[in-house]
């Protein structure tokens, strides 16, 4: 599961994607620096797995992975191949979240495209240039509809009409994910065609040094413009946040964090919020050769967890031995969990809660 980074040229992507990764994309003063997507697979940050690794004592802890892309800059005619468009417009197609990084500080060392900065502005460019690319996925799609709808096809004609909703939603400069649906048809018609508008999105909003934590008014202009889109926004000084990672020193890190009034690098929030983003949750497998977090959709049943870990566990899957994380932390062990009779036993039915430490029984 990978989440994109888009944005204009020279709002802070690559500088971000580097807080985020060990990858170094090439971050300069220019449009089109990043020409091939850089993909960076980044830990998610997670006191629980600190929490079980003091208890367990283990030789040695995996965290939960998400992927970031990094994703040249867009620009105003991408849809119709302007820049390097349509290879962007595909990089954001494959991925399955989107995190738009708006610039929300002023600086006249870094140009701006549009040669002045107004973050709504920006992202209805973006927006429009996503939109125009869907209009024409579904332009397409509704020719061949339409002449099936035309023999009296009734799935054609459900179909046919979920599309015209969406391609009226478009035309007015609505996001395909901000367009009244049923949710039947959604499924049924909409999801398959993987519309760049339709894939859940966080607004980054780049700010200065001194807005880390409170924002400005460019921050409340974004929030005011994406009130209705159900869409969460993150306010993340950038260039801070990359000057606190080229720190090696833990200490240090933290007095700087302390310094501008964070608890944590606003880089850890963007990826847990990333990873809700693209709906997944986590479980854990606590023994003392390893304490690990794995990464599954929300809704998953035991036999799929056990999936993730090898497909043999799925198909041969007997049970699943479950200890809540509250109950781990506070009794101290798995020893101690099973005497206090807080230790479930649970079948394929079981959908795993996030935070489950789990222990599956499997025959092939």
């Amino acid at each position: 599961m990978k989440a994109g980074i888009v944005g204009l040229p020279n709002v802070g992507k690559s500088t971000l994607f580097n807080c985020l990764s060990n990858a170094k994309a090439q971050s300069a003063n220019f449009p089109f620096c990043t020409i091939e997507p850089n993909i960076g697979v980044v830990n998610v940050p997670d006191s629980r797995l600190e929490k079980l690794e003091s208890l367990v004592n283990p030789e040695r802890v995996q965290p939960a992975t998400v992927e970031i892309v990094d994703i040249a800059g867009l620009v105003k005619g991408a849809s119709k191949g302007e820049g390097l468009g349509n290879q962007f417009l595909g990089n954001i197609r494959e991925t399955d979240a989107i995190l738009h990084v708006l610039r929300c500080f002023e600086n006249d060392n870094i140009v701006h495209v549009d040669g002045s900065v107004n973050p709504v502005r920006d992202k209805e460019t973006i927006d429009m240039e996503l939109q125009l690319k869907d209009l024409e996925t579904v332009d397409k799609k509704l020719e061949k509809v339409k002449r099936a709808s035309r023999t009296g096809n009734k799935d054609a004609q459900k179909e046919e009409a979920a599309l015209l909703k969406v391609k009226q939603g478009l035309e007015a400069g609505k996001s395909v994910r901000a367009i009244d649906l049923e949710e039947s048809e959604r499924e049924e018609f909409i999801t398959n065609l993987q519309l760049i508008t339709d894939k859940p999105v966080m607004y980054v909003c780049n700010v200065d040094e001194g807005s880390a934590t409170t924002g400005n008014a460019l921050v409340d202009q974004v929030k005011e413009a994406v009130k209705d889109e159900n869409a969460e926004v993150l306010v993340l000084a950038v260039g801070t946040e990359a000057d606190i990672t080229e720190l090696d020193d833990y200490e240090e890190r933290q007095m700087f964090l302390q310094d501008i009034g964070l608890d944590e690098p606003g880089s850890a929030k963007l990826i847990r919020s990333a990873y809700r983003l693209l709906n997944l949750q986590t479980y854990f497998t606590a023994g003392v050769k390893e304490v690990r977090a794995w990464t599954i959709p929300v809704g998953a049943s035991a036999p799929q967890a056990a999936g993730v870990i090898h497909t043999d566990f799925e198909k041969g899957f007997i049970r699943a031995e479950v200890i809540a994380y509250e109950d781990f932390a506070s009794y101290g062990s798995e020893a101690k969990v099973k005497e206090a009779g807080k230790m479930k036993v649970e079948g394929k039915e079981y959908i795993v809660k996030d935070g489950d430490v789990m222990h599956f029984r499997f025959n092939v």
